[in-house]
C-alpha cells in the first residue's frame, strides 16, 4: 500500500498550490483520509482531514478558510487546495489513510502515510 503525494513547490505569499495524494495498492473508499504538516524542529501537526464520502471534513484553525480538502473516490485521491498561501504555511506536507472512516487529529489512528512534498512559501 504506497500513498504518493504531489503538487507541492516554490510559491509567493498570496499563491495557491493543489496537492494531490494517490493510493495504490488497496482502496480507501472507506477511510478518512487526512493531511498533516511538519517543519524542521517541529511536530508534525495537523492539517485537514475527511470522511469517506467527503460529506465531513474539519480544519485546524491556522489554515481554516483557507484550504480546502476533497476527495475523488473514483480516482482513489485526496486534494488538499491551498490558498492565500503563508510563508508559515511553508512545511513537508503528508496525506495519511485513516484506519476507519472517523475524521480526527489524532496521528495514531491513520495507518498509512505518504512520504510528504514540499511547500515553500516565500515572503
Amino acid at each position: 500500500v504506497q500513498l504518493q503525494a504531489s503538487g507541492g513547490g516554490l510559491v509567493q505569499a498570496g499563491d495557491s498550490l493543489r496537492l494531490s495524494c494517490t493510493a495504490s495498492g488497496r482502496r480507501f473508499n472507506n477511510n478518512a483520509m487526512g493531511w498533516f504538516r511538519q517543519t524542521p524542529g517541529k511536530e508534525r501537526e495537523f492539517v485537514a482531514a475527511i470522511n469517506w464520502n467527503g460529506g465531513s471534513t474539519y480544519y485546524a484553525d491556522s489554515v481554516k478558510g483557507r484550504f480546502t480538502i476533497s476527495r475523488d473516490n473514483a480516482k482513489n485521491t485526496v486534494y488538499l487546495q491551498m490558498n492565500s498561501l503563508k510563508p508559515e504555511d511553508t512545511a513537508v506536507y503528508y496525506c495519511a489513510a485513516a484506519f476507519g472512516n472517523a475524521v480526527t487529529t489524532y496521528q495514531n489512528y491513520y495507518a498509512s502515510w505518504g512520504q510528504g512534498t514540499l511547500v515553500t512559501v516565500s515572503s
